[in-house]
């Protein structure tokens, strides 16, 4: 799961430039306390009168800081951007994910859940590379590093306390953290889920919940899940504190240990000093442990419900096949006609509709181009016909955006024309809030039917284009859809007669 995840954040680039300066800023940190004791205590020892070189090492010391410095800085710049981008990428695969659902359980997906995927989990994961996999990978590098360092400088038996007692205390504390954090994080994040769901309830039905008296208990729920959320954060952060503590007492254990080790080893006391401040360094290495146990449950939990998602494949735009003509239940429709399914209010027009375009399984024998209906992909089917339902999705923005949708590259003059035939008085900057409001019902769908217009498939699907509309108004815009599209096979459901006049054929359900 997590192996997945990390294999598509890494595809975005810019992981190993962070990962090589994360261990620069570290071993140059580590090296500047080793030197810098190491020149204390040899200075100190020399005495004055000696002969002891100082501009070398002094020259290192400086160098040291401004290598650190400059590092942190591009650790930071580089590190940052690459887990940003690594986000986008992720985010990016999860939409796509989310887009290659199959319909019936893309209709049984909430908005605030496929939002909550997008957005928070994938938020939640940055802490993967930049809490997790880094700062360890890091931590690894600049341990064994230093253990080489002090082998060769000093003793091994050292080198071996210094290193372990930060290593081991590090993986017992972290191994203890981890596990307790996995249990109360996704308490936490259940919590937090909760209260989002909850105060999103509120804002858009805020209105409704007043009306029937559940206003206040809707405001409760939302402060229960808050106060879940918070008890859980208290214990992680408890959790964080006790990793702490043990890695600062590993920390005097090995500057002590240092001490102690290096007078039994009889090592100058230059080369004891560079050990015991070599103790107190890497304790920077070894640091992110501590908010790793803290967010590692929150992150594992996030990952369990975003990496399904990615084992779907992306849907792609397939090239459009041939697609005519249609054969429903043994009559054809070929390029230029059009097919009226005429009946009552609930006799099953929308569902022959979804049939055809594949949404649901075919009832009666539906072929495209000789092949049934069924035996196309998703893909090949969106790149050969549109449905407009009944009530169309509509996005927050201008006209020009809603249309784009369609076709990007669509100029305002086509964008506009489409407008004109559909007899929507209005500029293509008119704004529309959340869902097309703005728009009546009968508008809102001519403009959609106008984006299905625009994007010239094969088959046009409509329900019940002219629902709401005047005769005469809806007898100037059926003209208008089978002007447009000449050369296309029309496939309309109505229950109204004067809407299905052209029809080449028509399907009357009962």
């Amino acid at each position: 799961m997590m192996r997945q995840i990390w294999r598509v954040m890494a595809a975005s680039g810019g992981m190993r430039r962070a990962l090589a300066l994360a261990v620069l800023v570290v071993m140059a940190g580590v090296g500047l306390l080793m030197l810098s004791g190491w020149f204390i205590s040899a200075a100190a020892i020399a005495g004055a009168g000696a002969v002891f070189d100082v501009f070398r090492p002094a020259a290192s010391v400086r160098g040291l800081a401004l290598i650190r410095t400059a590092a942190r800085y591009g650790e930071r710049v580089l590190g940052h951007d690459a887990t940003l981008r690594a986000v986008a990428g992720l985010r990016g695969a999860v939409l796509a994910g989310l887009g290659a659902l199959p319909w019936d359980a893309m209709q049984r997906l909430r908005r605030g859940s496929a939002l909550s995927r997008v957005v928070a989990d994938t938020d939640l994961l940055d802490g993967l590379p930049l809490r997790i996999v880094l700062p360890a990978a890091a931590g690894a590098a600049v341990l064994a590093a230093s253990f080489a360092l002090m082998v060769w400088l000093a003793d091994w038996q050292v080198a071996a306390w210094v290193v372990g007692c930060h290593l081991i205390a590090t993986l017992a504390a972290g191994l203890w953290g981890l596990r307790r954090s996995g249990q109360v994080a996704a308490g936490a994040v259940a919590a937090e889920r909760a209260f989002r769901s909850h105060a999103l309830d509120l804002i858009a039905a805020r209105d409704d919940l007043a009306v029937y008296g559940q206003l206040d208990a809707q405001i409760d729920r939302a402060m229960q899940a808050e106060a879940r959320a918070c008890r859980a954060n208290a214990v992680l952060e408890g959790t964080e504190r006790r990793v702490a503590m043990a890695q600062e007492l590993a920390r005097l254990a090995a500057m002590a240990g240092a001490l102690v080790l290096g007078a039994q080893a009889q090592l100058s006391p230059a080369i004891i000093a560079m050990c015991f401040f070599a103790g107190l360094a890497l304790a920077e290495a070894t640091a992110p442990m501590r908010r790793a146990v803290a967010d590692w449950g929150r992150i594992r939990d996030a990952a369990s419900r975003v990496a399904p998602m990615l084992g779907r494949p992306a849907a792609r735009i397939a090239p459009p096949q041939p697609a005519l003509p249609l054969i429903v239940d043994g009559i054809r429709i070929g390029p230029g006609q059009m097919l009226g399914l005429q009946g009552r209010s609930g006799a099953g027009k929308s569902t022959l509709l979804s049939q055809i375009a594949g949404l649901i399984p075919p009832t009666a024998p539906i072929t495209l181009a000789g092949r049934p209906v069924q035996d196309w992909s998703e893909a090949e089917l969106r790149a050969v016909l549109t449905l407009v339902p009944q009530r169309p999705a509509l996005i927050a923005g201008s006209l020009r955006d809603n249309l784009a949708l369609a076709d990007p590259a669509a100029t305002d003059a086509r964008m506009q024309r489409l407008l004109d035939a559909m007899r929507l008085p209005y500029p293509l900057d008119h704004r529309l809030g959340d869902g097309g409001q703005g728009l009546s019902g009968g508008e809102a769908r001519r403009l959609a039917i106008a984006r299905a217009l625009l994007r010239k498939p094969l088959i046009l699907l409509l329900d019940e284009p002219t629902e709401g509309l005047d005769a005469a108004l809806a007898d100037v815009i059926m003209r208008e859809i089978l002007l447009i599209s000449c050369d296309i096979s029309v496939v309309a459901a109505s229950h109204r007669p004067c809407d299905l006049r052209a029809a080449s054929a028509v399907i009357r359900l009962e």
